[in-house]
């Protein structure tokens, strides 16, 4: 399980800067998106992968919390989420805003000579 995830993260991550090298913006504002879902699976990985575990303790059962994930880390990554598509939509507003005024949706706002 832990390979898979952390092939999973390789790829993410792998992709999303190769589009924030790219020079449209549509394609940078898409490999920071690959970027922050690359983050929130390691952050969520850290916190423990276990099938079918439970997040929280039962009374009594104090003694094993080697059987429980960390609930902290799928908080965070929880949050993480809302705050990364609210961040992409902005971007995607200004993107459209952007190329209506500009005409183009180059990064630096020209295009290359062919």
């Amino acid at each position: 399980m832990e390979l898979v995830v952390a092939i999973g993260i390789g790829v993410l991550t792998g992709s999303g800067v190769w589009l924030l090298l790219r020079p449209r913006t549509f394609q940078v504002i898409i490999g920071l998106a690959l970027l922050s879902y690359a983050a929130n699976l390691f952050i969520f990985s850290t916190g423990g992968l276990r099938s079918g575990a439970a997040a929280i303790l039962e009374p009594g059962e104090a003694g094993t919390l080697a059987r429980y994930t960390d609930p902290l880390p799928q908080a965070l990554v929880l949050t993480a989420i809302v705050i990364g598509f609210a961040t992409t939509a902005l971007l995607l507003v200004v993107l459209l805003a952007a190329r209506g005024l500009t005409g183009t949706d180059h990064v630096d706002g020209r295009e290359r000579e062919r």
